[in-house]
């Protein structure tokens, strides 16, 4: 193991319960800190599709009119029906129903409902379009930006809180670009059109649906109110359950093996039936606010019924009137539950776009120089000169006054207990954090003074923590050096003693390994990473317990494939299995960032001092 302990990347993001048309009222928002400031940063990535919104902005207007206008015209048709059915009773002679005048209404209505559903997918496409448009060039600048990023930002964040803002934050967005801001437009135009058609029709009628509004959102804010408290503890039971799942899932084995299999259950159950309360308390004050709002909104229609059917009897408004008015009634209320709807989702996708610019402002490594050093056939001298280093800068430096003089060649083997700087040494050999002071050069250069991208290839690395992609084995071998033909992949699997058992897996080198490689074992993850590194042929080798995970018999002959590999090499091997590295030219013993002791092997046995003290602990113990 390294110095650093790795964190724990897993994170449980239970995901909010949705209804149809967006989030529930009541449900817990995500709130931006900054939502002006973000809002008007997001806004910026809509100026190359500014006409494209015009289009959409446009289109959403006529087709949200024209549904508006279909009850008036409807109410036309509804007047002639009503005047035939009254002309008949009367028995007034050569009086009927107006055929031709209720067919040009319906053709009338259905003109108006194709063009408002033309209108609309105009307006989707586009939005679309532009969302996705949107969301592909952000993307594209977080992802561009994760490559800037020093190792420090990494070391410091789970992997699953970065991957909950690269996947899920972007899909909050993208959603609500596609969806939401035409459902903006269309509740607005839709509102304020319905109380124009409304008050044209009868402003009596239309003062009775506005005496209805306070006590809609009197309902509608006490509801959320009680139903907020419920969503929160839904949300952190079913965090706990997913967390729970996650854990028992993974480590099955381990649980098997203990036979707390009871035990495992128990605590699902547990969380399960908190789930269970909070959820249903949760999703059955928040139903409420539907049913209640249409109570209160029948209410308003018996008014209305009431007032224009003695508004008809005077004369003052015809039946089809009524009848509009009701449906500009069903209507005006619709847009509000909308817009309370799509403020909540708004405040979460600018909390989302929060969360990614968080990212594009992080601090980027210090800059490529602007006349970068190439080294074209590097020798593999590496110094240290007067090297310090803090992981944070009001901490206690890890290492100060740092000095190493590695010669060309030579296999260096770096020792000492954990935290004692190891790994630390490599990663600001590999410029993955730069040092606080002093200079590290290779061939005589100093690092900085080379791009990292010709630094990092100067070297070959085979960490303790194997890591392979999704693919066939043959694909993760060639990663090492793109364009490398079968044969040379062949022959590096071989010089790594992979070939064999990869001969005997039913596909070969055609093996498809899953997202975690858990399909082969962990010794034959690591032979697999040994061969890509042999594939590459690099200048330089750096091998972090490279051998950790295999037998002895396979250790020994991943030695003896090393052992041709670093020839002529300049080779830094961390190791805590001491006998591995009898053999190296020069051994670092670390201890709290500074080389303590080095030497050969033998010499650092025959100074009794921390190398053999570490040396003998492995063994029986130390002679006497």
């Amino acid at each position: 193991m390294s110095e650093r302990e790795p964190r724990d990347m897993r994170i449980m993001r239970p995901p909010m319960p949705m209804g149809r048309g967006g989030m529930r009222p009541g449900m817990p928002v995500q709130k931006p800190k900054d939502f002006k400031g973000t809002l008007r940063r997001l806004s910026r990535y809509f100026k190359p599709h500014l006409w494209r919104l015009a289009v959409v902005l446009l289109m959403t207007i006529l087709s949200t009119l024209f549904s508006i206008l279909s009850p008036d015209v409807m109410k036309n048709a509804t007047d002639d029906l009503v005047a035939g059915i009254r002309h008949r009773l009367h028995g007034i002679p050569g009086s009927g129903f107006d055929v031709s005048g209720i067919v040009h209404v319906i053709l009338e209505l259905a003109v108006l409902y194709v063009l408002s559903a033309l209108f609309s997918y105009v307006q989707q496409f586009v939005m679309a379009g532009v969302a996705q448009k949107t969301v592909y060039a952000l993307r594209n600048e977080v992802h561009a930006k994760m490559a800037r990023l020093p190792l420090a930002f990494f070391d410091s964040r789970p992997t699953g809180e970065i991957m909950s803002r690269f996947v899920n934050d972007f899909d909050n967005i993208g959603n609500t670009l596609q969806q939401t801001l035409t459902q903006l437009i269309s509740s607005i135009v839709t509102f304020l059109g319905v109380i124009v058609m409304m008050f044209a029709i009868s402003p009596w009628m239309s003062v009775v649906v506005f005496l209805t509004l306070p006590l809609s959102f009197y309902v509608t804010r006490t509801i959320a109110k009680r139903s907020q408290r419920y969503f929160v503890g839904q949300q952190r039971s079913l965090g706990q359950l997913n967390g729970h799942i996650e854990e028992m899932y993974t480590g099955h084995q381990i649980v098997k093996a203990f036979g707390l299999e009871d035990r495992a259950m128990s605590q699902f159950v547990e969380y399960n039936e908190k789930l269970f309360e909070s959820g249903w308390k949760a999703q059955f004050i928040s139903g409420m606010i539907f049913p209640l709002m249409n109570f209160i909104g029948n209410i308003g229609y018996v008014l209305v019924s009431v007032i224009g059917g003695f508004l008809v009897t005077r004369g003052a408004i015809g039946i089809g009137d009524i009848q509009a008015f009701i449906m500009y009634a069903r209507q005006f209320s619709q847009p509000i539950t909308q817009l309370s709807s799509i403020s909540n989702i708004i405040q979460s996708t600018v909390a989302s776009a929060e969360r990614i610019f968080e990212l594009l402002d992080e601090p980027e490594e210090a800059p490529e120089p602007e006349d970068p050093v190439l080294i074209s056939n590097p020798a593999g001298d590496v110094q240290f000169e007067d090297v310090r280093f803090a992981y944070q800068p009001d901490k206690q430096p890890l290492m100060e006054h740092l000095n190493l003089d590695v010669k060309a060649g030579q296999m260096v083997a770096v020792v000492g207990p954990t935290g004692a700087g190891k790994t630390t040494l490599v990663n600001l050999l590999m410029r993955f954090y730069d040092v606080d002071g002093g200079a590290i050069r290779i061939d005589g250069v100093d690092i900085t003074r080379m791009r990292r991208g010709h630094l990092r290839s100067m070297f070959g690395m085979v960490l303790q923590d194997t890591w392979l992609f999704h693919g066939t084995i043959r694909d993760n071998i060639a990663y090492g050096r793109a364009g490398a033909t079968e044969a040379e992949i062949v022959a590096a699997a071989t010089a790594a003693r992979a070939d064999h058992f990869i001969r005997t897996l039913p596909d070969g080198y055609d093996t498809v390994l899953n997202e975690e490689a858990s399909n082969i074992s962990q010794g034959q993850k690591q032979l697999l990473t040994i061969a890509r590194a042999i594939l590459a042929d690099p200048a330089m080798l750096i091998l972090d317990e490279a051998t950790s995970s295999v037998d002895t018999r396979t250790e020994i002959l991943i030695q003896e494939a090393m052992s041709r590999l670093m020839e002529g090499r300049t080779s830094f091997v961390i190791a805590h299995r001491l006998s591995t590295i009898r053999n190296a030219d020069l051994i670092l013993v670390m201890n709290h960032g500074s080389v303590i002791e080095q030497g050969t092997h033998e010499e650092l046995l025959a100074r009794r001092g921390f190398y053999a003290e570490l040396y003998y602990s492995q063994f029986a113990g130390a002679p006497a």
